[in-house]
């Protein structure tokens, strides 16, 4: 009975929303926390700050424990992602590696710390999952935009090496001049240098910009979005699974419909 009791209390502690917003609170403070080490400090001030990293990694390592303690099947914990990923940070951030050769292995892990909000936040972990289950669609669009790339470098090469040799020398310095005109970085002074050999030269300019900043741009964001409402979708089946849906509803009342004729049929007799 006991156990039982203590389960119950870990479960309810895990999916308290205050216990989840300080959990938040002490990894944002863990992040101020190590960009406060970046400064040059008194050396009091400096303990100060490594005593309450130790507290910080601490709570981590309880916060972890109660959250294994509140599974009801113990494995399970071990099946989620996230769970591993939490698990290795704060495991790792406990290691006393700070006055050893591996001390800037310590703070870079420290740092990444703060990635346990995508574990905390659920909608983060969307946000991340989309991204990585768009990427092979992705990869299509970039394969494009890379061919679209190299046929313009290539024309801007062969047309205005000459002009100016630095910004149109060879292909792979044209690719970076295209870059610097597809994300506007003062574009407009390449493509008017330009213009002053070749007045209809901007139609180059703005026909790539159309191609790169404006079209594949936007696919990118539909694919994206279509990947984010698909896990949207999938999570939010996940959070209602147990609910009935309407098709449940609609096959319990027509089972119900049905006994009602069953049994107006049998009075009947």
């Amino acid at each position: 009975m006991q156990a039982s009791q203590l389960q119950n209390r870990f479960e309810k502690i895990r999916s308290n929303k205050a216990f989840e917003l300080f959990v938040i609170g002490v990894i944002l403070f863990s992040a101020l926390l190590v960009g406060a080490k970046t400064y040059d400090m008194p050396s009091t001030v400096n303990q100060i700050t490594n005593l309450l990293d130790w507290f910080i990694s601490a709570f981590f390592l309880v916060e972890l424990t109660i959250r294994f303690l509140a599974e009801r099947r113990k494995l399970d914990f071990f099946k989620s992602f996230w769970n591993w990923f939490d698990t290795i940070i704060v495991l790792v951030s406990l290691l006393p590696l700070e006055n050893s050769d591996t001390a800037l292995i310590a703070r870079l892990v420290r740092v990444f710390r703060v990635l346990r909000m995508i574990s905390i936040i659920p909608e983060l972990r969307i946000l991340l999952v989309s991204l990585m289950k768009a990427l092979p669609q992705l990869g299509y669009v970039m394969l494009l935009m890379f061919i679209i790339f190299y046929i313009y470098a290539a024309i801007g090469s062969t047309l205005f090496e000459q002009i100016n040799p630095v910004l149109w020398g060879d292909i792979t310095i044209s690719l970076l001049t295209l870059f610097r005109v597809m994300t506007f970085e003062d574009w407009t002074d390449v493509m008017y240098e330009t213009m002053e050999v070749y007045p209809l030269s901007w139609f180059y300019y703005l026909s790539f910009i159309f191609f790169t900043a404006f079209a594949f741009l936007n696919m990118v964001i539909g694919i994206v979005v279509n990947v984010m409402e698909e896990e949207n979708a999938k999570a939010w089946r996940e959070a209602h699974k147990d609910e009935p849906t309407l098709k449940d509803i609609a096959q319990q009342l027509a089972a119900l419909e049905k006994k009602l004729d069953q049994s107006i049929n049998n009075k009947a007799e």
